[in-house]
């Protein structure tokens, strides 16, 4: 099985959006560096992806991304002055980030989708099966998503994208898959895929979140792929060719996941996310959570 399906080493993680939903904030900050706490939101990928056993990353940016880059970089300056006032504490946490992984990064000139960044991709994974990571979503490390689907990928082969059940309100926001059942609970096939469809138009409830272990027959296909929903080249839409004919890169399956994930690509949701991690934290938890109470408190006291 092992010589049919062999594991994957290599991670994709696309950074090249324009952040247009946070700015001004990221007219000249990627909103990848926007900080969770005190991490910034990309930080955390490469942490769920070297977790997973992937620690050879690739960044595919655009222009005006180069903070990502300085940020996984050492900054000797930085560590020098830290080291001389014997703050091992930060020093620790400034090298932590550089020394994570080994990085390497491609532009992706156009912006002309998801599909486009992840076929920037196909010279460094070369022919064999990897992990696609999106920044938005940021998946709890005690909820090992990645594992399993990598899990599921050496098992089956073929491409595996992560599924969670929304509301059929919120399923336009998604690509949409249909499934079918298997012998595992948390495991389906993955029979169609749509792209943000209309409520009425959707195969199911189960959305497409930002994790997928791929097959590299994707590639080929995306270079044959027509821009499609929001006149940009959609990955969903090479996957739906992948899923309706196994013969080119074998099956699709999706894990459903029901762990906790915190969306960073909503203003609403990201500072969410900041909240619900900082209550987790031992060093912050305890105080800002008698805070928290306290100013929730005095709110619905005034209303």
């Amino acid at each position: 099985m092992s010589q049919s399906h062999p594991r994957i080493s290599k991670a994709v993680i696309p950074a090249a959006g324009l952040g247009t939903r946070f700015l001004p904030a990221t007219k000249a900050t990627p909103k990848e560096m926007l900080p969770v706490v005190d991490k910034p939101a990309i930080q955390y990928v490469v942490e769920e992806a070297v977790a997973a056993g992937l620690d050879d990353v690739l960044m595919v940016t655009g222009r005006n991304k180069r903070p990502l880059e300085d940020h996984f970089d050492r900054n000797y300056e930085l560590e020098s002055a830290l080291e001389k006032k014997g703050d091992a504490n930060r020093l620790a946490k400034v090298q932590e980030s550089s020394d994570l992984a080994t990085m390497h990064y491609v532009r992706q000139g156009d912006p002309k989708g998801l599909g486009h960044a992840v076929l920037c991709a196909a010279p460094h994974v070369g022919d064999e099966p990897f992990a696609v990571l999106l920044g938005d979503d940021l998946i709890d490390p005690r909820d090992p998503l990645l594992q399993r689907m990598i899990d599921v990928q050496a098992q089956h082969g073929g491409s595996v994208v992560a599924l969670m059940e929304v509301a059929p309100e919120q399923i336009h926001l998604y690509g949409s898959a249909a499934v079918e059942a298997t012998e595992d609970a948390d495991v389906v096939r993955v029979g169609g895929l749509v792209e943000k469809p209309d409520a009425a138009d959707a195969p199911s409830n189960f959305a497409i979140i930002g994790r997928y272990v791929l097959d590299p027959a994707v590639f080929e296909i995306l270079r044959k792929t027509e821009p499609g929903r929001d006149g940009e080249i959609q990955l969903t839409d090479a996957l739906q060719q992948l899923a309706a004919d196994e013969g080119v890169g074998g099956p699709v399956h999706g894990v459903v996941f029901k762990g906790r994930r915190y969306d960073t690509g909503d203003r609403g949701d990201y500072l969410r996310a900041i909240v619900r991690l900082a209550c987790e934290r031992e060093d912050l938890g305890p105080d800002f959570r008698t805070w928290l109470r306290r100013y929730v408190t005095e709110e619905m006291q005034q209303r």
